[in-house]
C-alpha cells in the first residue's frame, strides 16, 4: 500500500485431533518500543517456550508438536556446549530443548540457509529422492518426494527435505524440516509434517469466519479479550464435531436433535443440514440470534413500551436456551 503499519503479532498454539483443529493458547508479542513500565520484553520463541510449559501444566497430552521455521531454526555445533553458542542472532534452540525437556516428539520447519559447523573431514551430503504418497484428510492422495539431508554423521535430530518437484524445487511447495522421530520416516513422514497445514488453517477461520482482526481496540489487554472471545467460538464448534463428541462418555445430543424441547430447531429456514465446521457455525449464530437482536432492540422498549413483544422475546429466549449441545462433558 506504500506505507509500513503497525500491526499487533500474536504467538498462538493450535490442537489437532483427527483432522478437527481447536485452539489451545496464545500470547501477544509486544515490542520492546511499546511496553509499559511493568511489562518485561519476551521473544517470540519465549513466548512459544511458556504456551509448551502452560500446556504440559494443564495436562494436555501431546503427541507431536509442529512449528514453523521461527521455532525450528538453530545451528548445531560441533561439540555438544558448543550449540548455544553456535547461532548468536537466534535463541530458536531454547524452544527445542524445552520440547526436549518433557521428551516431546516434534517435526519443526527450518530455513533452506540452515547451517550445521562441522569438523573439517566432515561434508554435508543430501541422499536420493524417493517418492511417497501424501494422504489428504478427504482420502486423496498426491505424489509427492523426500530425501534426508544429512550434515556429517546421522544424529538423533535428522534433517529431511520435501518438495513436490525435485527437478524445480517450487518455493511454495518445498520445504526443510528435522525432527527427532526415529525410525524409518519416509513413508510416514510427509504426513506427519502436513498436518501443519491445520494450524493455518485454523488461523484462517479466525480471521475469515470469527473476526480476528476486527478488534477497535489500542490496549493489549483489551486485543486480549477479544482474541480470548474468538478462541472460546471457536472451541465450541470444534467441540461439536463428531471427532470430539466420541470422546465423551456421556449420552450425547446430536446439534439438530435438542432434548426436552417441544421446539424443532431444524425447520429454520437457513438451518444447514450439512456436517462440517461452517455449518455448525451457521447453526450456532442462529441460537444465539434471539438474545443478540433482544439487546439491540431493547432500548427502544423504554421509547415505545410494547408488553406482548417484551413477552415475546423473553419466551422465544427461554426457548433457545433449552438447547443442548452436541458436546457435554462428563
Amino acid at each position: 500500500m506504500g506505507k509500513i503499519d503497525n500491526g499487533i503479532v500474536s504467538v498462538n498454539a493450535y490442537g489437532v485431533y483427527d483432522n478437527i483443529t481447536f485452539p489451545l493458547l496464545f500470547k501477544v508479542f509486544k515490542p520492546q518500543g511499546t511496553l509499559k513500565a511493568e511489562d518485561k520484553y519476551k521473544t517470540k520463541i519465549e513466548l512459544a517456550t511458556e504456551i509448551i510449559t502452560e500446556l504440559i501444566d494443564l495436562g494436555f497430552n501431546i503427541e507431536l508438536v509442529l512449528a514453523d521455521s521461527l521455532y525450528g531454526e538453530q545451528r548445531v555445533g560441533r561439540l555438544c556446549r558448543l550449540e548455544a553458542t553456535a547461532n548468536p542472532k537466534g535463541e530458536s534452540s531454547q524452544f527445542i530443548r524445552k520440547l526436549a525437556a518433557y521428551n516431546l516428539v516434534y517435526v519443526v520447519a527450518i530455513r533452506s540457509n540452515h547451517a550445521v559447523w562441522l569438523p573439517a573431514n566432515q561434508k554435508v551430503r543430501a541422499n536420493k529422492w524417493c517418492k511417497f504418497t501424501r494422504t489428504f484428510s478427504s482420502q486423496n492422495s498426491e505424489t509427492r518426494y523426500i530425501r534426508e539431508i544429512i550434515y556429517g554423521k546421522r544424529r538423533d535430530i535428522t534433517y529431511w527435505e520435501l518438495t513436490t518437484d525435485p527437478e524445480t524445487m517450487p518455493e511454495n511447495s518445498t520445504s526443510f524440516v528435522m525432527t527427532n522421530i526415529q525410525g524409518k520416516l519416509k513413508k510416514t513422514f510427509g504426513d506427519l509434517y502436513g498436518l501443519r497445514t491445520w494450524v493455518e488453517y485454523g488461523f484462517r477461520q479466525c480471521k475469515q469466519e470469527l473476526g480476528w482482526t476486527d478488534y477497535r481496540f489500542t490496549d493489549f489487554q483489551h486485543v486480549e479479550r477479544w482474541w480470548e472471545i474468538i478462541f472460546c467460538v471457536y472451541t465450541m464448534i470444534s467441540l461439536h464435531s463428531p471427532a470430539f463428541v466420541s470422546l465423551s462418555q456421556s449420552h450425547q445430543i446430536p446439534l439438530d436433535r435438542p432434548e426436552n424441547s417441544s421446539v424443532d430447531f431444524t425447520v429454520h429456514q437457513q438451518w444447514n443440514h450439512q456436517t462440517g465446521w461452517k455449518n455448525t457455525l451457521n447453526n450456532l449464530r442462529l441460537i444465539v440470534q434471539p438474545l443478540l437482536l433482544f439487546w439491540l432492540i431493547y432500548p427502544w422498549l423504554d421509547v415505545f413500551p410494547n408488553s406482548n413483544l417484551l413477552l415475546g422475546f423473553n419466551q422465544l429466549i427461554s426457548a433457545m436456551n433449552g438447547f443442548k449441545s452436541f458436546y457435554s462433558s462428563a
